[in-house]
């Protein structure tokens, strides 16, 4: 694919000409006990409270994160493109919108790289600023999976074993089970599935209650 960009200028940030400010949010009880609350957030500084309390009480990732990261050489992968790793024991959770913008524009980038959908490095590079640019300006946005999910182990080495899904390999064109919770997450919404009148059996009721599990996670 050839991108041509429309809202960001080559070799430069994404995010120039875009403010930023920051923003806090809190959940209380009837009783004005507070249940959560997050302070000093990075955020575009057009979006409204209730834009601000969904990225911080939802979407950011709250433990786990490194404090530091490497970057992990990949051959034939443009630097750019490289997943991070851990550097060094220290975990703390995202507090920055242009953390969740990199982390899911990257991802989605990586992706298209190794699955051979640019014509070069320059249009990756095109399709990486641009949808910084369109996420925090609220001109796109995913479904919540996405927010929720992608980019946590190609942004900062974060993984786990197999939760029970499939990814289809961009190689083989075959559906995979994956052996990583993280690195092939499941960033779909809007499941129906059915269910047989069966309490305990394959398929039936208490079956159902594993598989909608797996979806929710």
């Amino acid at each position: 694919m050839r991108i041509r960009r429309q809202f960001t200028v080559e070799g430069r940030s994404p995010y120039e000409g875009i403010a930023f400010r920051s923003a806090s949010s809190e959940i209380r009880n009837p009783d004005g006990s507070i249940v959560f609350r997050q302070t000093d957030m990075d955020v575009p500084a057009d979006w409204s409270q209730v834009a601000c309390d969904v990225l911080a009480q939802k979407y950011f990732r709250k433990a786990g994160v490194p404090a530091r990261l490497t970057a992990v050489a990949e051959k034939d992968v443009p630097s750019f493109l490289w997943r991070h790793e851990a550097d060094g024991p220290d975990r703390t959770g995202e507090n920055s919108a242009k953390q969740v913008f990199d982390r899911m524009a990257g991802t989605w980038t990586y992706w298209g790289w190794k699955g051979g959908y640019f014509d070069s490095e320059t249009d990756a590079r095109a399709f990486h600023d641009e949808l910084c640019s369109m996420l925090a300006t609220q001109k796109a946005a995913p479904n919540s999976p996405q927010w929720f999910n992608t980019g946590l182990h190609w942004a900062y080495g974060i993984d786990g074993p197999s939760q029970g899904h499939y990814y289809v390999d961009h190689v083989s064109g075959r559906l995979v089970k994956s052996a990583s919770s993280y690195e092939h997450p499941q960033p779909h919404a809007c499941f129906i599935q059915s269910v047989k009148d069966d309490l305990v059996n394959e398929g039936g009721i208490m079956d159902l209650w594993t598989r909608e599990a797996r979806l929710f996670k």
